[in-house]
Order: C-alpha cells, then sequence, then structure tokens
C-alpha cells in the first residue's frame, strides 16, 4: 500500500517561493490502477517525482509498505526504486543498446549476472509481444514499440509499483488502446500496482479503478471512476470529463422542471429508458442535455429532462426512474 500523508512541494526562484503541491492526502492500495490526472501545470509530473524520491518533498510523507522512504538513506532509496519503477512520455531508451541491451541495464546497475539478466530479458520481450526484437535498435520501432521495451525494462527488477508518467501522450488513438490493454494485463498478471498520471480522462476512464483530480496542485476530488465520471462536483472534474463545457449550459430559458439522471453503472438496456417511460407511463420528456456513454454494458454519465410543470407527472417520473438500479434522480433548478 502506497500512502502520501500532507504532502507539498515548494520550488525557489530567485525572488519567491511557488507551491507546486499543497497538502496532498492519498491511499493507493495493493493492485490498484490508480489514476491522477489534471491539466497542464497542474503538478501531476511533480507528485509522482515524489512517490519514488526524485523530487524530496519540502513537507509530508510516501508510505510504502509501512515505511517512510523519505527518512531513507540514498543507497536504501536506490533498493526503493528498483521496486518502485517508472516509465515515461519519451520513452527514454538508450539509442545506442539495442532492445536486449536495454532491458538488461538496471539489471546490470543491480549486479545481475550477464547470463541471467539476458535470459530475464528475454521473458520480457516476451510479455510485452516484442519477442523478435532483441537485436532491434529504438530508431528502428515504432512509438508504441519503444513503449513497450521501456515497459519491458521498468519490470527487468521485479517492481512492486509501476508508475507511468504520461506514458501514452505520444501515441496514436490506436496505439495507446494496445498499451493500456498491455498495462492492464501486466497488472493482472503480476499484480503490480499501477499508477497513472494523465491530462487525458479517457485514459482513466479506459484503464483506471480509482481516480484523484489535481488542480493547481491541490487534490479537488477522487474516488471510484464511475462515480466522478457519472457526476463530476469539482470545477477542474467537470473541465476533464466534459472538455466542451457543455455541462456548464444555461437552461434559463426553458420554463419546464427538470430532472438530472446520473448514470452511475447502470446497465444498457436495448430499449432507451427515456422512451420506454413514454410507452409505460405516457410521461413525456424533453432531453435537456445528455452525455452519457457505455463501458462494457453500462452506462455511465448524466442527462437533464424537461417536463410540464405538474408535481404529480414529476413525481410519477421519479418514481419510474428510481426503479432502474444504479440510476440517481435529483430536480435542479434553471441554473444547472
Amino acid at each position: 500500500m502506497i500512502e502520501i500523508k500532507n504532502l507539498s512541494k515548494s520550488f525557489s526562484t530567485a525572488d519567491k517561493q511557488i507551491s507546486a503541491l499543497e497538502n496532498i492526502n492519498l491511499t493507493i492500495q495493493d493492485g490498484d490502477i490508480y489514476g491522477i490526472i489534471g491539466m497542464s501545470g497542474a503538478g501531476k509530473s511533480t507528485l509522482v517525482r515524489c512517490i519514488n524520491m526524485l523530487e524530496q518533498p519540502t513537507e509530508g510523507s510516501v508510505i510504502i509498505d509501512g515505511q517512510d522512504i523519505g527518512t531513507l538513506k540514498e543507497t536504501e532509496l536506490r533498493k526503493i526504486r528498483r521496486n518502485v519503477t517508472m516509465i515515461f512520455q519519451g520513452f527514454n531508451l538508450l539509442m545506442q543498446r539495442n532492445c536486449l541491451d536495454n532491458i538488461c541495464f538496471p539489471l546490470e546497475l543491480a549486479g545481475v549476472k550477464k547470463s541471467d539478466a539476458k535470459k530475464k530479458a528475454l521473458e520480457l520481450l516476451n510479455i510485452v509481444e516484442l519477442p523478435d526484437k532483441a537485436n532491434a535498435y529504438p530508431a528502428q520501432l515504432s512509438g508504441g514499440q519503444q513503449q513497450r521495451i521501456a515497459i519491458a525494462r521498468a519490470l527487468a527488477t521485479n517492481p512492486k509499483v509501476l508508475l507511468c508518467d504520461e506514458a501514452t501522450s505520444a501515441l496514436d488513438p490506436k496505439t495507446t488502446h494496445s498499451i493500456l490493454e498491455l498495462i492492464r494485463d501486466i497488472n493482472k498478471r503480476l499484480k503490480i500496482t499501477v499508477i497513472i498520471i494523465t491530462h487525458q480522462m479517457s485514459v482513466v476512464e479506459d484503464i483506471c479503478t480509482k481516480v484523484a483530480i489535481l488542480d493547481e496542485g491541490k487534490i479537488v476530488e477522487e474516488g471510484d471512476v464511475s462515480a466522478i465520471f457519472a457526476n463530476p462536483k469539482s470545477n477542474a472534474a467537470k473541465r476533464l470529463v466534459f472538455p466542451d463545457g457543455s455541462n456548464e449550459v444555461l437552461l434559463n430559458d426553458i420554463k419546464q422542471r427538470q430532472l438530472r439522471v446520473v448514470f452511475n453503472g447502470a446497465l444498457a438496456a436495448s430499449e432507451p429508458l427515456i422512451t420506454k417511460m413514454a410507452i409505460d407511463e405516457n410521461i413525456a420528456a424533453n432531453i435537456l442535455y445528455a452525455s452519457t456513454r457505455c463501458i462494457g454494458e453500462k452506462v455511465y454519465g448524466s442527462m437533464i429532462l424537461g417536463f410540464t410543470d405538474d408535481d404529480e407527472i414529476v413525481s410519477r417520473a421519479v418514481n419510474y426512474l428510481e426503479k432502474n438500479n444504479n440510476i440517481v434522480i435529483e430536480e435542479v433548478n434553471n441554473n444547472v
């Protein structure tokens, strides 16, 4: 388990102190795929570098499996970093070494025999599905292949935690999806805790189970990905979930009673819910706003429905909709 307690980080410039992180508190359970998301400048990369003490926090602590790693000497920290490895947006491969030697490199630093390191590297090439690239050089590979080699190198020391700092930001959507599938498989197969640092909500939605929203160096929202996607509360979460700002539309001019319907993992049905309500209950509703999507067989997101100003109709609509599992209904005013 990783516990981040009251962590702050400031940087000194010629004329002032800049606060990059302020009072961060997070708990990441073993085996989680945990997303930390925020816009550029939110402090994400600083936070991930504090987790493995590449940056020393100004205040607070990082506790891994009960050990406060901020109290360790540099030699002890190097051992910790073999258990907490990292992959980057820019891959950071050694261009003068072939793929096999890149993967062997951290094992060489750890004093592992060459024959054992090579055996381990060949196993990892199979795990990342590039067994034929042992003798290829990074310049001969695509971006996605380079990231797979970087992942193999990060796995060479049998880590417990894999830190991914914008690891898919330089990749196209198809390649991004394949890399995330590989990370998901590694998480399940090797029981490695994964921390994903990203500015892309689609990455979090695709792979993470939990997420923390970082904004201007502070955690403004955290919890299950499905819950935050369905009903983001902080302004930062709303900007990430609804980047076009569509959830902020004003419905002042629409003279109807309005219900917000939040889908938090409701099962997708072959017949649309609102159409079914019209057929079953003879209740007509206008869809004033909707942002939903299916993840697997479940629906997440929200919509705002408009009804005639009739207490009996609105009450019947609420009762009907609340019969569905994982749907939350609330009446809203006209300043949604």
